[in-house]
């Protein structure tokens, strides 16, 4: 099979699943499931084969949160291309005024030499007139030209600020989970690797916390995936709201969230997560189109904290096995690592 003949059977490959699981055929969407086809991305193909066999629904939200995690970088790249032209755009322009006005300055330095010439000797008043005239004639150019030279520079520096503000604009956005307002799988990752590196410099304990939306699957096939997608923004709203400025609260990936907790030991850390689980348990989930009263949301959570030999893998690795403790004791409750190790022993 040559390259077009490949092209073209994956391409169906990717479309035919796309109507299988009721996907909207939108350019978006195609990327995803032709990078699935293809097999080149092995994460995209794994989270989206697991889907499928699992007959996991494709939701708007499911589809964003998954372009979110494996193609963010494109728009920021675009972002940073634009911004990159814009600026030499600009660089040029303002070289080129520069010049202008170098050769403008030159021009004018003779002329005041010449008239600084021809004032040392004799002159009627009509001669002396002239020389004036022609001086303040030059004087007014070369302050036109100096106004406009302003004028440029200016106009470069707003284009130079306009541009950068659209590159911050992209970037964050880039790093923010499109449904609940809070850092994605992205921002997580990197905010993961700075915090521990700042622990191991510091000394500072650092605690990460896994949370899961408990029974949620069964939650978005009685309800629906809207009003599935209204649980999410409310329980990415109950962990911002309890979280410090100096930690960060990211979407891990569909209904598991992650808590990254810097300088706090784990106890705390422990009791910080109690405290998002109650304030989830506390919400009365309304659903909008028809104001009815669906009962309570929990979840279920589990700490870890940072040990001398962790990498951000272990670290999640070890949080997670709280949390599936936690799911494991009946769910809405938090576990940390001294209690699971207690519980596996017994």
């Amino acid at each position: 099979m040559n390259r077009h003949e490949r092209t073209e059977a994956l391409a169906k490959a990717a479309l035919a699943l796309m109507a299988e699981r009721g996907v909207a055929p939108t350019p978006e969407n195609y990327e995803l499931f032709y990078a699935h086809a293809a097999g080149d991305n092995p994460a995209v193909s794994r989270v989206v084969g697991d889907m499928v066999a699992t007959q996991r629904p494709f939701t708007p939200a499911v589809l964003d949160d998954l372009r979110e995690r494996f193609f963010t970088n494109t728009a920021e790249k675009k972002a940073a291309e634009n911004y990159d032209a814009g600026v030499r755009g600009a660089m040029n322009t303002v070289m080129e005024s520069l010049q202008a006005a170098g050769r403008d300055t030159v021009a004018y330095g003779r002329t005041l030499s010449a008239a600084s010439g021809e004032l040392g000797g004799d002159h009627s008043p009509d001669g002396l007139r002239k020389l004036v005239d022609g001086l303040l004639g030059a004087t007014h150019a070369m302050e036109a030209r100096a106004q406009e030279l302003e004028t440029k520079l200016q106009k470069s520096s707003n284009e130079i600020g306009e541009l950068k503000t659209k590159l911050d604009s992209v970037r964050k956005e880039s790093l923010t989970d499109a449904l609940t307002g809070i850092a994605n799988r992205k921002a997580f990752d990197a905010e993961l690797a700075t915090a521990i590196q700042q622990s191991r410099a510091s000394g500072e304990p650092l605690c990460l916390v896994m949370c899961d939306i408990d029974k949620f699957k069964q939650f978005n096939d009685t309800w629906g995936h809207q009003t599935g997608d209204q649980v999410l923004r409310l329980v990415g709203h109950c962990i911002s709201e309890n979280v410090k400025g100096r930690d960060t609260a990211a979407r891990y990936g569909g209904e598991e969230f992650a808590v990254i907790l810097r300088q706090t030991p784990l106890d705390a850390a422990v009791m910080l997560a109690n405290q998002i689980r109650g304030s989830v348990e506390g919400k009365k989930l309304v659903k909008k189109s028809t104001g009815d009263i669906l009962g309570t949301i929990t979840i279920s959570g589990g700490v870890a904290l940072l040990a001398p030999d962790d990498a951000a893998a272990s670290l999640i690795q070890r949080a997670d096995e709280c949390l599936y403790a936690a799911k494991g004791a009946g769910r809405n409750c938090i576990m940390a690592e001294p209690a699971v190790a207690k519980s596996a022993a017994a």
